[in-house]
């Protein structure tokens, strides 16, 4: 129930899971509503000099850019607390379901925290290059494009062991809560890594194999031939693939 929130001079407006922030940007006020514990309750939250607000699925950080300063709120695990992280030179922020990674390109350099799982734990990652940084529901994959490198942490199964994947000439990624698609646009090509099941692979055979037993599709997933078209179940991508030619390619 919104109906007691004044929305006067509200520039943008964030959300968990569970919780809302609607941000005065322009005179550093927010108001926040929804479930207490995980993000619903700003009151003690100065939002003086704040330029964006990040979510997990139950977490909120408001980043003050231009101070090098943020804070956060909502629950702990999911990274609501990120009372020890230095943000000073911080460029991009970005999210698992239950951790964030601070990114400070300019240095090379980033921080990550929240919850109990991999995802939280960027300490081995090297950021130098790194120009973008996508995410599932518990991995990370930081891209260097110029390089034709990437890195990937959290929970393997989820996308975040990438040890095995060319990532040259890689100019775009995807992901489903459990996968990712490398998109290689100007080659016509893709690789995809993480849950089988939710779209990590994307080799001819995986997709053959989805084509032929299909027998509940999903409205989100199609493959196409010239004119035969079949749409695929438990996967999070649209697929075109020709089923007498390979490789087969990935895109959203």
């Amino acid at each position: 129930d919104c109906s007691s929130v004044d929305f006067s001079g509200v520039t943008d407006i964030f959300n968990t899971e569970a919780s809302f922030v609607a941000l005065n940007k322009d005179h550093g006020r927010a108001v926040c509503w929804g479930h207490r514990t995980y993000g619903g309750d700003c009151s003690s939250v100065d939002f003086g000099g704040v330029t964006d607000i990040f979510s997990s699925q139950d977490a909120f950080v408001a980043l003050k850019k231009d101070l090098g300063q943020a804070v956060c709120w909502g629950w702990p695990v999911a990274g609501g607390d990120c009372s020890g992280v230095d943000f000073s030179g911080v460029t991009d922020i970005f999210s698992t379901w239950d951790a964030f990674v601070a990114l400070k390109k300019d240095l090379g350099q980033a921080v990550c925290w929240g919850g109990m799982d991999l995802d939280s734990d960027c300490s081995g990652v090297d950021f130098s290059g790194v120009t973008d940084i996508f995410s599932t529901k518990a991995a990370f994959v930081a891209l260097k494009r110029d390089l034709g490198q990437a890195a990937c942490w959290g929970n393997a199964d989820a996308g975040g062991d990438c040890s095995s994947v060319d990532f040259s000439g890689v100019t775009d990624i995807f992901n489903t809560q459990t996968a990712f698609v490398a998109v290689k646009k100007d080659l016509g090509q893709a690789v995809c890594w993480g849950d089988s099941d939710s779209g990590g692979d994307c080799s001819t055979s995986a997709v053959e194999e989805h084509l032929d037993s299909s027998s509940a599709p999903s409205p989100d997933i199609a493959l196409s031939s010239g004119s035969m078209s079949k749409t695929l179940s438990r996967a999070g991508f649209v697929v075109t693939a020709a089923l007498s030619v390979s490789p087969a390619v990935c895109r959203t």
